[in-house]
């Protein structure tokens, strides 16, 4: 079973048995709201996470992610969640500033 931790929501963790899916529909099934602006396509920037831990359980970098890294649209440390899928373990993030919603509460 894989593991996600979300440092600024209050350390939230997901557990999730499922590895075929990306972290953005893992976050929805779990009713969290998570910013996402082409409905999970990779054709935008909005639902990208800051990697602080694991990344050697998240599958290799897709072609949208390359390509938005090399236009600095994406720092070394994030990952689109609609793109990144687990490969097993604990993995660790928060939402970036330019995510966050106002609607949600977010800790130190």
């Amino acid at each position: 079973m894989a593991s996600i931790v979300i440092r600024n929501l209050d350390k939230k963790t997901i557990q999730n048995p499922n590895l075929s899916k990306p972290l953005l529909w893992i976050f929805l099934e779990n009713g969290l709201d998570w910013m996402h602006a082409c409905g999970g396509k990779g054709r935008c920037t909005t639902c990208k996470a800051v990697i602080l831990k694991g990344e050697e359980n998240l599958i290799p970098k897709s072609a949208a992610e390359i390509r938005y890294e090399s236009q600095n649209q994406l720092g070394p440390t994030e990952r689109l969640c609609c793109q990144t899928k687990l490969t097993g373990g604990e993995v660790e993030i928060e939402v970036p500033e330019a995510s966050k919603l106002p609607h949600i509460r977010y800790s130190a």
